[in-house]
């Protein structure tokens, strides 16, 4: 059973959490390879996903794993809501709780508004997302990723490049992987790594090349252009020329290193279409796979509290 009721950030969860985490995912992993994709496992109960920003991957992935677990779901968009007339967060969650909702998959443009939510219902809460804060089942999906492609993450170098300033995908990982004994560095513009982020315990690098051959995985992140207030670099094509990954740097390489994002990626800026789409690196779509049974375990395991 996990240790808490709610999945708001990976810094709530102990290493014994996200190893049963993965090892019911490794369980529905399996469901999801049968002829028939779906177990009764949440029968009568009902989740409602709660999206206060724009999502494609992370709302389809969620909305199936509910689905494959025979959850009732209920979807829930901002933009055509009453938010849109001044109803307050906590109003707008209230209304849906009254029609008997046992647990809330919420995205928010707001650091930490899954916390509040969370201290003010009843129903289990998970935080699809809270601005540039956390965003813990994508690392989740990432790190099964890498003991799936690795064998464990424990030992291994992983190396997150790109805009970590404004990535909660960044912060989340670097507190997963950290707790499951990996070892990580950041590499990116010195505009876009946090001041004070070596507190955390990373390796902080300005050279791509340099990174690339620390590393054993290269988890690329995309330039978060929806939250650039002021210009960090000079441009885009600037950025990919110093810090874009290809597949001729990866072949360079006196290894074979895994390759992922989170997506969406960028293509031309911070991956090229030969390595996002290279089978001997890439693990991109797995990750997209993975993110379907992460999701279900995190959700199974969180209604068993209910």
């Amino acid at each position: 059973m996990l240790s808490t009721r709610h999945l708001l950030g990976i810094k709530d969860l102990t290493e014994a959490d996200i190893q049963l985490i993965f090892q019911t995912a490794d369980e529905f992993k399996e469901v999801l390879n049968r002829p028939i994709k779906k177990v009764p496992s949440l029968r009568d109960v009902t989740i409602a996903n709660v999206f206060f920003e724009n999502s494609t991957r992370t709302r389809l992935s969620f909305e199936l794993a509910e689905k494959r677990l025979s959850a009732d779901v209920v979807n829930f968009s901002s933009s055509s809501s009453s938010v849109k007339k001044g109803e307050t967060l906590l109003d707008t969650v209230n209304n849906i709780l009254a029609m008997k909702v046992d647990l809330i998959v919420m995205r928010h443009s707001s650091p930490g508004a899954p916390h509040y939510l969370s201290s003010r219902i009843p129903a289990s809460v998970v935080n699809a997302g809270d601005g540039t804060h956390e965003h813990p089942t994508q690392a989740l999906l990432d790190a099964f990723s890498i003991r799936e492609k690795l064998g464990d993450v424990a030992g291994k170098k992983v190396a997150i490049i790109g805009d970590i300033l404004h990535s909660r995908v960044a912060l989340s990982n670097i507190f997963c992987l950290k707790k499951l004994g990996a070892e990580v560095m950041v590499c990116g513009p010195s505009t876009l790594i946090p001041r004070y982020i070596r507190e955390l315990g990373v390796i902080v690098s300005h050279d791509v090349r340099q990174a690339l051959q620390w590393c054993d995985v290269a988890n690329v992140l995309r330039i978060q252009l929806e939250r650039l207030q002021v210009k960090y670099f000079p441009s885009l094509r600037e950025y990919s020329l110093y810090y874009g990954i290809n597949k001729a740097m990866l072949n360079e390489l006196d290894k074979p290193i895994v390759l992922m994002h989170p997506g969406p990626i960028n293509r031309g800026v911070e991956l090229s279409s030969d390595a996002a789409d290279s089978s001997e690196h890439s693990i991109i779509l797995n990750q997209v796979e993975n993110g379907v049974a992460t999701r279900m375990a995190v959700l199974y395991l969180l209604a068993a509290q209910q």
